[in-house]
This record gives structure tokens, C-alpha cells and sequence, in this order.
């Protein structure tokens, strides 16, 4: 039974990898070839820093509350920007190429938005959100 445990502590888990995506077909290197960006996940605590980011505060009119609520796309434009490694999109020379102040402008001025659309998915899968809880369900049943 204790040896079962071991397989769940740090040095045991297979680290989760860098991987590499083509992003845009209109990013090619020399020999005419698209150029792969790398996309590494984050961690739980990483997120959880990401969806405060992404936090707003709206008041209730009428009322002294205040809703606080996610905006989603903000998050998203937070974990792409967070995830993608390379290209470096906090590289000056790179934002300053396309008129763009930080990371997100940048990115949504590359990238058309089927391939901003594209990498935000691709983005989520390697961060592990493609699976659903009832498939997850399904397989631990199995």
C-alpha cells in the first residue's frame, strides 16, 4: 500500500512538458517554414493568481452590495499571454514592431482571431482543461 502512495509525490509525477504549436501559418522561418511557439502550463497557484487578476467589482444600483464577478475573456487573454514562452510577447523590440503595449495587445495584434481563437484552445488543453468531469468520472469507473 505504501508503495501505491509513492507514485503520487512530487519526484514521482511525470512533469507536465512545454509543448510546441504552430500558431500562424504566417510566421515562417527562413526556409519558408512555419515557426512552432511554445505553450507551458501553469500551476493550480498560478491560476488562481490569474482569475484574481480577472476579478471586477460591480455595484448593485439601488442597493450598497457589490458583485464581484469573473471576466472570462480577461482571464483567457491572462493565460495565453501567461502560458505562451515563445515567442517572448513581453519582448519591447517585438510589441514596439506592431504599436502594442503589453503582452495581450500584442498578441491580439498578431494573431488573426481565428488564430488567437485557435491558441486560446490549444492554450486550455495543455493546461488540462480539455477533459469534462463526466469523462473524467467515466474513466475512473473503468
Amino acid at each position: 500500500m505504501a508503495d501505491d502512495l509513492k507514485a503520487f509525490f512530487a519526484e514521482s509525477a511525470i512533469k507536465a512538458e512545454e509543448v510546441e504549436y504552430v500558431a500562424s501559418k504566417r510566421f515562417v522561418d527562413a526556409k519558408r517554414q512555419p515557426i512552432a511557439w511554445k505553450i507551458a502550463p501553469i500551476t493550480q497557484e498560478k491560476q488562481e493568481e490569474l482569475l484574481k487578476e480577472s476579478k471586477k467589482k460591480e455595484y448593485v444600483p439601488g442597493t450598497r452590495d457589490v458583485k464581484v464577478t469573473t471576466d472570462n475573456d480577461l482571464f483567457v487573454r491572462l493565460l495565453v499571454t501567461t502560458c505562451v514562452k515563445f515567442p517572448n510577447l513581453d519582448d519591447a523590440a517585438l510589441q514596439d514592431s506592431y504599436g502594442a503595449v503589453g503582452a495581450q495587445d500584442l498578441i491580439e495584434k498578431m494573431l488573426t482571431p481565428g488564430e488567437y481563437l485557435d491558441l486560446a484552445n490549444t492554450v486550455q488543453q495543455v493546461c488540462g482543461y480539455e477533459v469534462g468531469m463526466s469523462d473524467k468520472i467515466k474513466r475512473a469507473k473503468n
